[in-house]
């Protein structure tokens, strides 16, 4: 096996976020879960929410592109693979991801539909809910990967968010392939207590089948992974199935399990949760950050901890310090 030129190469939605602050009464009127992700199934159901948000900010975004961003701004080495329109926004996210760092080459997508957004209203209280028009990003297709990039990745990251789609969906089934053949490990994230709803029995069976090697998961997507109330439960139970599972469980820290061993740290203190928009994002973005430089497990954890809580102390999923001087401050 030849040694890898990315550390994580990640698959996911490419999308553009438009941030807005919103009252808990706005949430419960547009009818939609607070703190959930739903699906926009049109561009005219879109542009109708975008015209009700108020002023907000626009920056790209996407779970798995946020997390490769974060990566980079540690010193990883990443590249990115997601569908953009040939349009304003796609330029936009092409733009910012690339300049973060990370290796994004995908080739554009003539005519409609436009560039994915992810309309995010943010409540008093931090917390984001989030109405995602998939637009192009959903049409991403197996001839768009690059075999070489991918087999040349210490790690595939993929989200689950992604799986919605048919078309990313075979393409990310494709990409598993070509990690595994080139003897690269594959790394998923769960995305969201809906994603399970949908596609629990294709997750389950991915993990049944050995084919993912690092699993990230909340506690409540836990739960529904496991089909169980109980949080120790469904972690003895799906540590059980994978090399390496992280839980994030928000104020109550993060816990990781790797062959019996336990590691468990503190959600890290912050002055106030301002938007917890890309913490799971940025949490892994630490975790896989440490695990490419080989530390171990609690330290690792440590630093998707430093991340989140960076993450959440502002608006938007982007880091606004210097997340590898914060690092070497934390952890030294």
């Amino acid at each position: 096996m030849t040694a890898p030129v990315h550390d994580v190469v990640a698959i996911g939605n490419a999308i553009v976020d438009v941030l807005a602050s919103a009252e808990d009464s706005f949430i419960e009127e547009i009818g939609v879960a607070k703190g959930s992700m739903q699906l926009i199934f049109s561009p005219e159901e879109a542009d109708a929410l975008y015209g009700r948000m108020g002023p907000g900010r626009e920056v790209s975004g996407g779970s798995a592109g946020n997390t490769v961003a974060g990566m980079a701004a540690l010193g990883s080495r990443c590249a990115f693979i997601g569908q953009v329109a040939d349009d304003q926004l796609g330029q936009v996210f092409a733009h910012d991801l690339r300049a973060t760092g990370v290796d994004f080459d995908t080739e554009v997508r003539s005519g409609p539909p436009s560039t994915a957004r992810c309309l995010i209203f943010v409540t008093p209280d931090g917390q984001r809910t989030m109405n995602t028009f998939l637009g192009a990003s959903q049409f991403l297709p197996e001839k768009a990967l690059d075999r070489d990039l991918i087999a040349g990745g210490a790690i595939l990251y993929l989200e689950g968010y992604l799986w919605d789609p048919e078309e990313p969906r075979q393409a990310m089934r494709a990409a598993i392939d070509i990690a595994r053949g080139a003897g690269r490990k594959v790394a998923f994230t769960l995305s969201d207590v809906f994603c399970i709803s949908r596609h629990g029995g294709d997750f389950r069976a991915l993990i049944a089948e050995g084919l993912v090697d690092i699993l990230f998961a909340n506690e409540n997507e836990l739960l529904a992974l496991a089909e169980l109330d109980d949080c120790e439960e469904a972690i003895a139970k799906i540590a059980a199935q994978v090399p390496v599972l992280v839980v994030t469980r928000s104020e109550k820290g993060a816990i990781a399990i790797s062959n019996g061993e336990r590691a468990a740290v503190p959600a890290e203190p912050i002055d106030k949760v301002i938007d917890t928009t890309g913490a799971g994002d940025l949490f892994a973005a630490g975790f896989l950050h440490g695990q490419a430089q080989g530390w171990s497990l609690e330290k690792s954890l440590k630093l998707g901890a430093v991340c989140a809580a960076e993450i959440i102390s502002h608006y938007g999923a982007r880091p606004e310090v210097d997340l590898k001087a914060l690092a070497v401050a934390k952890l030294g």
